[in-house]
């Protein structure tokens, strides 16, 4: 469910748009204190409504400092008619500014305008591993060709890769129901060797003294 937060004083506005987003499983939360809705996580949210005319603190000092903190959509919401408020707000950071009164409808369609074009610009693109395990087949793949690795080099790699950049303990690998049939800690140094030789230099499986191993790459 999508949640909206709202800093709103007018009770009525807040409860009536309330009631129309939640048909859209748009879940609003509002705040009529400012204060008590910048200290309301608002990195949990998804967007942010704003008003202007606020009760100790004016809605645009709010957006000011919602976008110096937090990575949110703000869509300013006031009576204000004052050009330079629209202006300034927009200057601050929000990203979009609907005059009261308005209709819910044309709310709820700027919100999923906005939400649509707010995610197409936060993908953020996979990283590419040259190193790429197919567990259905049961290979590792490096630069797109299958590595030739016997079962118990297959199984100590698959469990770095699954843990690629964060320290694998010797004892997490020992005794991984996969690996622990493979031997000891002595087995376990002859199997990183000869997979650091199959890998090459540019790959990097780095030991991590007194604690295990980490593959970067």
């Amino acid at each position: 469910m999508t949640k909206i937060l709202m800093i709103e004083d007018d009770a009525g506005y807040a409860s009536l748009l309330t009631a129309y987003l939640k048909q859209y499983n748009l879940e609003v939360t509002n705040y009529e204190d400012p204060y008590l809705g910048l200290s309301a996580g608002v990195e949990k949210y998804d967007l942010l409504i704003l008003d202007l005319t606020l009760p100790g603190m004016d809605g645009l000092e709010v957006c000011k400092e919602v976008v110096s903190k937090y990575d949110i959509p703000i869509i300013i919401s006031s009576a204000r008619s004052d050009l330079s408020d629209k202006v300034i707000g927009l200057q601050l950071g929000a990203d979009d500014y609907l005059p009261k009164p308005y209709d819910p409808q044309e709310m709820y369609a700027r919100i999923i305008s906005l939400l649509r074009r707010y995610k197409k610009n936060h993908i953020e693109e996979e990283p590419t591993y040259r190193l790429v395990l197919n567990e259905d087949k049961e290979t590792v793949l490096l630069d797109g060709v299958a590595l030739d690795l016997t079962p118990a080099e297959y199984a100590v790699l698959k469990l770095l890769i699954q843990h690629r950049g964060s320290t694998v303990s010797k004892e997490q690998i020992l005794y991984d129901s996969e690996v622990f049939q493979f031997g000891s800690d002595g087995s376990l140094a002859v199997i990183l060797n000869r997979l650091r030789k199959k890998l090459g230099e540019d790959i990097q499986l780095k030991t991590v003294r007194g604690v295990g191993y980490r593959l970067l790459s």
